[in-house]
């Protein structure tokens, strides 16, 4: 299948201003030119040249579109291999009657991911910068984006690379000490290997401190905004969303189900839950909604908790000031433009005076107070420099554990004066777990699994 030319369309389905499809393969070029006409003969071109033209129907020599054609010769290209990008008119009918006569032609229709898997199997780049193409498509913050940026650029690539030669290092100077004790090379003391291991570990740790932000920034923090009904749940989502996302009225239980939308606070990604208001009601519609709600809320990784400043303290908010005082929870203190009568030292009772937030929606009073708050509990109140590498992906942090794990393994045989040859097997698998990142040691199998949740044409 490596040797077959395939194609797909690389743009969203819909309308726009233009469409592209992708061709990558040996044949890319004179499968396209069989119903290119241009002035230029695609076959005599340049790399990295744009060809103004018709896509025509060769027996008939109908046209079916105007179209501008990119070539890009091996090996300087995506995927290392001979691409044509074919740019027509943006709409469902023009790029599909382009991309089926294409296919006519003998390409093959590309798989989701396809395109990228051939440049990582074709060396031009390794397995943590393809899956970072993902990161970069999906970014739902400026952060996010750079990070994406940095290791499709192959920054954590290269870390990554220089702790596997530091390994290796290490594992000639043992295997010179197993096959020829008698020169001394170097010295294999339990201090050398231990000052090895340590450096290499040091730097684990210091990637592995950096995960939780990482994960963050790639997935966003799945937030419930929760609370009795009109106290302004869905007014704190559409202030955070910046668009009337949820209905808002002066009627209690206006919101029935859960509202979800992504907003981008103080550059972190939240993945905002607007719940229905939790209470008892004998409406039945409402009934699924708080249930709902109840089920959000005990799946979250944050919880706004949202309370109407100028009112006195409900029973069913007190229980649930008592079930979140040890979660992951904001208290949000609304309305605080009306004259106060919520109890807030009940309120501080259950929360750090950092966990609560006043807020006047109406007014846009409060918001940045709001994202201090949120960063203070997972981000240690600030964002890590902008330079420094964040590790994202959820399989790169358990690969790094364990290769941690190998080297702590390796240090405790190391203290009890184990042979040598033994503490090389739990270096070797830290040396292995570590290829796993960047691709070096992988199976065909996980490989596989990757690329599918690319989207088609990339």
């Amino acid at each position: 299948m490596l040797k077959d030319t395939i194609a797909a369309i690389s743009t969203p389905l819909g309308e726009g201003g233009i469409s592209v499809i992708r061709v990558s393969g040996d044949d890319a070029v004179p499968l396209v030119e069989r119903v290119f006409r241009s002035k230029t003969k695609l076959s005599a071109a340049q790399t990295h040249t744009v060809h103004y033209g018709y896509i025509v129907e060769p027996a008939t020599s109908e046209r079916l579109e105007e179209v501008l054609v990119t070539i890009m010769k091996a090996p300087r290209s995506f995927t290392m291999e001979d691409v044509v990008e074919v740019s027509c008119h943006g709409g469902i009918v023009s790029v599909k009657k382009v991309l089926d006569l294409l296919l006519q032609q003998g390409i093959r229709l590309a798989e989701p991911g396809e395109f990228t898997k051939r440049a990582f199997l074709n060396g031009r780049i390794d397995l943590t910068q393809a899956e970072a193409v993902i990161d970069l498509i999906r970014a739902k913050s400026d952060r996010a984006f750079k990070v994406a940026l940095k290791q499709v650029e192959g920054k954590l690539s290269s870390q990554i690379k220089l702790l596997r030669h530091q390994l290796v290092e290490l594992m000639a100077h043992v295997e010179v000490n197993i096959d020829y004790p008698e020169h001394d090379v170097e010295e294999m003391t339990n201090a050398f290997i231990r000052n090895k291991c340590d450096t290499v570990m040091a730097e684990i740790e210091r990637l592995l401190h950096t995960a939780q932000q990482g994960k963050i920034l790639r997935e966003g923090i799945e937030t419930a905004i929760v609370g009795r009904p009109n106290v302004g749940k869905s007014s704190l989502l559409n202030e955070l969303a910046q668009e009337n996302r949820a209905i808002v009225t002066d009627i209690p239980g206006t919101t029935r189900d859960v509202i979800e939308e992504f907003v981008n606070v103080g550059g972190i990604p939240l993945k905002l839950l607007d719940t229905a208001g939790i209470r008892e009601t004998t409406d039945i519609v409402e009934q699924i909604g708080v249930e709902r709600s109840k089920t959000a809320l005990a799946e979250a990784d944050l919880i706004l908790l949202v309370l109407n400043s100028s009112e006195e303290l409900q029973l069913d908010e007190l229980a649930l000031m008592q079930q979140l005082a040890k979660r992951q929870a904001i208290v949000i203190l609304n309305k605080i433009d009306l004259e106060r009568r919520i109890d807030v030292e009940t309120v501080y009772h259950y929360f750090a005076p950092e966990r609560v937030v006043e807020l006047s929606l109406l007014e846009g009073k409060g918001i940045a107070d709001l994202e201090k708050a949120i960063s203070g509990i997972f981000f240690e109140g600030k964002l890590e420099a902008s330079d420094i590498t964040y590790v994202s992906n959820v399989r790169h942090i358990a690969l790094l554990k364990q290769a941690k794990q190998s080297l702590v393994d390796a240090l405790e045989a190391n203290e009890q004066y184990i042979p040598i040859d033994m503490i090389q097997i739990d270096i070797r698998a830290a040396w292995e777990q570590l290829g796993e990142i960047i691709g070096d040691s992988v199976g065909e199998s996980l490989i596989d699994q990757i690329f599918t949740q690319f989207c088609l044409g990339k």
